[in-house]
């Protein structure tokens, strides 16, 4: 299954923290056989919160959104996913209560607003202070904080994802190869194997290898990917050029 992410906060687009949620989440779909089909980096603005979430809807994709759920004026992810889905911001009466068992009498005035959701939504637990995420269909918000986002984005993926079987990639690398001298063997490659997932990346020299190559891979599922890998091979190999 093919799912989008959204990363949201000023402070990631303005370099005051990393980014951390991208190879994490990258690896817990590729871990139970998903894929990700895009990210996309969000500042803390709520017209251009809803109107992504409005043109994710139209897209249909399963989505992951970390950040923006807290109670502070800067958070607005929850609002905007209700603004999208025109339905109302309503008190979730289990996340409303979680919350209160967590912190009491300082719940409110403030703490309390993390459990207003859209109307209907379900809730994703956070074993690390009990303060849920929520799901909206396909649609999960999480917490910006990867400490609370991983562990409950593990959980929604195994509760209503079933894990598929795991893809297979083969890579070589081809020595002083020249892409554009090559992309009619690719084009044949991708016809004639389109469920095979095809990639080339030329370099002038890397970790990989230090002189200039290009690195190839197919993912997929056998038998397909083992012949789109030999065809690849064989080929190249039947060009002269020198493969590791």
């Amino acid at each position: 299954m093919e799912f989008e992410l959204f990363i949201i906060g000023d402070e990631i687009l303005s370099g005051r923290r990393q980014d951390r949620h991208f190879a994490a989440i990258l690896a817990l779909l590729e871990e139970r056989g998903h894929h990700l089909a895009g990210v996309y980096y969000l500042p803390d603005q709520p017209d251009r919160l809803e109107a992504a979430f409005r043109q994710q809807q139209a897209r249909g994709l399963p989505l992951i959104s970390c950040g923006g759920i807290g109670a502070t004026p800067d958070d607005h992810t929850r609002l905007a996913l209700a603004r999208a889905l025109d339905l109302p911001l309503v008190r979730h009466t289990e996340a409303g209560g979680l919350i209160e068992q967590r912190f009491g009498e300082a719940a409110y005035p403030h703490r309390i607003h993390m459990a207003d959701f859209p109307a209907g939504a379900g809730l994703i637990p956070n074993p690390v202070n009990q303060v849920a995420g929520c799901r909206c269909g396909h649609t999960h918000l999480l917490p910006g904080f990867p400490e609370m986002a991983w562990p409950m984005c593990a959980w929604l993926l195994d509760q209503y994802y079933p894990a598929v079987a795991a893809e297979i990639r083969h890579s070589l690398i081809a020595i002083d190869a020249r892409e554009g001298e090559l992309i009619d063997l690719m084009q044949e490659l991708v016809q004639h194997w389109p469920a095979v997932r095809f990639s080339s990346l030329p370099s002038y020299g890397n970790e990989r290898h230090p002189a200039p190559h290009i690195d190839f891979s197919v993912s997929g599922q056998e038998p397909e990917v083992d012949e789109a890998y030999d065809f690849l091979r064989q080929a190249l190999s039947l060009r002269g050029i020198n493969l590791i």
